[in-house]
C-alpha cells in the first residue's frame, strides 16, 4: 500500500527527482494583459495556464492566500478553483496553502475546516508562537502537512527569531520542540529560508529528515548551491524549494506559460546537479 501521509507523498515525489514548488503568488496587477476577464477569472485562467505548463515537473504548488483574499469573493473562488484543478490535473502533486495561520485552539478549528475540508489543501504554513496546545486542531490532522515558520527568509527575521533563549537562538528552540514534541504524527515540516544558509544548516542538523519548505531562491537572492548543501537531509531529499515570481512572472507576454515551464525545468536541474 502506498504511504498516504504528507511525508510519504513527498518521498514518492523526491524519488522522481522533483524538488520544485511553484508559488502561485498570482498578483492581479502582474498577470499578463493577454489574460482577459474579471479579477477572479483572470487569476484562475493565469493559474491554469501555469499548472498546465508545469504539473509534470513539480512536487507542489503553493498559493499564497493573501493574493486571493485581496480580491474578495472572486479571489477566494479563484483559489478554490485553482486547488480543485491541481488535484484533478495531477492528483500526486501537493498543494501547500501559504496562509501562515495560528490562533487559540477553538479559532484554529475554523482555519482547519477552511484549509483542509473546504479548500482541500494538502498542507498549510503555520506560526508556532502560540505553542503546541493551541495548534492541536492542526496537529491532529495526521494526513495533512503542517509547515511551521522556523527561520523565515525576510531581512528582518532576526528581530525575534535570533533572540537567545537558553543560550541558543529562538529559531533553534522552535526546531527542537518540533522534533521532540510536535511531530508525533510525522506530519510537521519547517519553513527555513534560503537567504540564511548557515542557519539552514543548523536547523537541518537538529531536524534530521523533517521536510523543509525553502523560500528565498530567485527574487529574494538565496544562493541555490549553498541552500541545497545546507538543507538536504542525509538521503539527499528533504527539501521543497519554492520559487514564485521568477517562474510565474518570467514573461508578461502571451507565451508566459512556456517561459514558466522553462524556468521550472532549469531550477529543478540545478537542484539535482547541486545534490550530486
Amino acid at each position: 500500500m502506498p504511504n498516504k501521509s504528507f511525508k510519504g507523498k513527498l518521498d514518492l515525489l523526491w524519488n522522481q527527482n522533483k524538488f520544485v514548488c511553484v508559488g502561485l503568488d498570482s498578483d492581479l496587477d502582474k498577470i499578463p494583459k493577454s489574460v482577459k476577464g474579471k479579477a477572479g477569472e483572470r487569476i484562475f485562467k493565469f493559474n491554469k495556464a501555469i499548472i498546465d505548463a508545469t504539473y509534470d515537473l513539480v512536487l507542489a504548488y503553493k498559493p499564497n492566500s493573501a493574493f486571493y483574499e485581496a480580491e474578495g469573493p472572486d479571489g477566494l473562488e479563484a483559489l478554490k478553483k485553482t486547488i480543485d484543478y491541481i488535484h484533478k490535473k495531477s492528483p500526486n502533486v501537493l498543494v501547500i496553502l501559504d496562509a501562515k495561520r495560528a490562533d487559540i485552539g477553538s479559532t484554529n478549528e475554523g482555519y482547519v475546516k477552511f484549509a483542509f475540508d473546504y479548500l482541500k489543501s494538502d498542507a498549510i504554513t503555520l506560526h508556532p508562537y502560540l505553542g503546541k496546545e493551541a495548534l492541536k486542531p492542526f496537529l491532529d490532522r495526521k494526513d495533512k502537512g503542517l509547515i511551521m515558520l522556523v527561520k523565515t527568509s525576510n531581512p528582518g527575521s532576526g528581530e525575534f527569531q535570533d533572540l537567545e533563549i537558553e543560550g541558543k537562538p529562538l529559531f533553534l528552540k522552535i526546531a527542537k520542540n518540533i522534533v521532540k514534541d510536535w511531530n508525533v504524527n510525522e506530519n510537521v515540516g519547517m519553513v527555513v529560508g534560503a537567504t540564511y544558509p548557515k542557519e539552514l544548516a543548523m536547523v537541518r542538523k537538529i531536524a534530521r529528515d523533517i521536510p523543509f519548505l525553502v523560500p528565498g531562491i530567485g527574487a529574494q537572492g538565496g544562493n541555490l548551491e549553498e541552500t541545497v548543501k545546507a538543507g538536504a537531509d542525509k538521503n539527499k531529499k528533504g527539501m521543497i524549494i519554492n520559487s514564485s515570481r521568477d517562474i510565474i512572472f518570467a514573461s508578461d507576454k502571451p507565451n508566459f506559460a512556456d517561459l514558466a515551464r522553462n524556468k521550472t525545468i532549469e531550477l529543478n536541474q540545478k537542484i539535482i546537479e547541486a545534490l550530486k
